[in-house]
């Protein structure tokens, strides 16, 4: 046995190999990959509105409902994907939750490099805050340190679904669930931009709640529906990205909660403030930088090369090695 069939999934009687001696998926794998990823999704947008009430999504009492139903969904997700490992017929080397990036090697680079990558995308923004920001850097650590901080932070529903809960929730699903089943199929390059759409498309849903509550003209909130959509499967792309890369869920996860605090960065603002050029050069330091360590930061090797779900492709092309 090579070095190479070390790397790739035990042949089940459905797979076999091609003429080029890569690994030729089973027959209907991507119908059934795509299917599944649909229905999962639908499952969790679905969630969030088998509860009536004609209370907005903000109110507490929504958000703990959604909470529940959402979470149920999650711990019920790997149950997909074990699913359609059995209809595929599918056979892995990894265990189903290595599969889904939930592992020990590599856990400590997983957690701080991918999040520090984030950040020195956000360079420019997180100038902008300290430039904004009333607090010196001594008070803004004893606030960080403080106990009380978090407690206030955890008795806010919206925190809480923001920064802890909708992370958590949506990269198990749209990303350590769906890569899996899309990789084998798709492989790894195109499953990164195929799995964010199913996560742009789930986002639509916001637009219900705004014409329902009437939030804005129509025209207006479809825009915004469609800037939602381009800006969360971009964000999509990236985390699935860190996942392919790193193996592990809890980098996406920082990832995203460290986004969701951040938001979309506020350029019209730094045109305006008062050290405009100042803040203008640290937002393209920032993605400059960001460019520049994109893939060494990523490097499969810190975090246990190959990561398990680049396992399931044929060929370990430049994204998982």
């Amino acid at each position: 046995m090579t070095e190479d069939d070390d790397l790739m999934p035990a042949l089940s009687s459905d797979q076999t190999r091609s003429d080029s001696g890569g690994l030729a998926p089973p027959e209907g794998l991507c119908w059934g990959s795509v299917l599944s990823c649909l229905l999962l999704a639908c499952s969790y947008v679905g969630s969030l509105y088998i509860w009536k009430s004609d209370l907005p999504r903000d109110h507490p009492s929504v958000i703990k409902r959604r909470f529940t139903s959402v979470l149920v969904v999650s711990a019920l997700s790997p149950v997909f994907v074990w699913a359609w490992k059995e209809v595929t017929g599918i056979q892995t080397g990894p265990s189903l939750l290595a599969l889904m990036g939930i592992r020990f090697e590599g856990l400590v680079p997983a957690i701080i490099l991918p999040l520090l990558l984030t950040m020195v995308l956000f360079l420019g923004p997180l100038i902008q805050l300290a430039m904004d920001c009333p607090w010196g850097f001594i008070d803004g650590i004893k606030v960080a340190v403080d106990p009380r901080f978090w407690t206030l932070c955890a008795s806010d529903m919206r925190w809480l679904r923001n920064q802890v809960v909708a992370p958590l929730t949506e990269e198990l699903v749209f990303r350590a669930c769906m890569l899996p089943m899309l990789v084998p199929c798709a492989g790894p390059s195109t499953a990164i931009f195929t799995c964010p759409l199913f996560f742009g498309v789930a986002h639509f849903h916001h637009v219900i709640e705004l014409l329902r509550f009437r939030q804005g003209t129509i025209s207006g909130i479809f825009l915004s529906a469609v800037f939602q959509f381009s800006y969360t499967a971009v964000f999509g792309a990236y985390t699935a990205f860190i996942f392919l890369r790193t193996g592990h869920l809890v980098g996406p996860v920082l990832c995203h909660s460290f986004c969701n605090y951040m938001g979309f960065p506020a350029v019209s603002t730094a045109l305006e403030h008062p050290h405009r050029l100042t803040v203008l050069s640290f937002y393209v330091l920032g993605v400059l930088l960001f460019l520049i360590l994109l893939f060494p930061m990523t490097d499969p090797l810190f975090y246990g090369w190959p990561t398990p779900v680049c396992t399931l492709t044929s060929t370990l092309g430049s994204l998982c090695s």
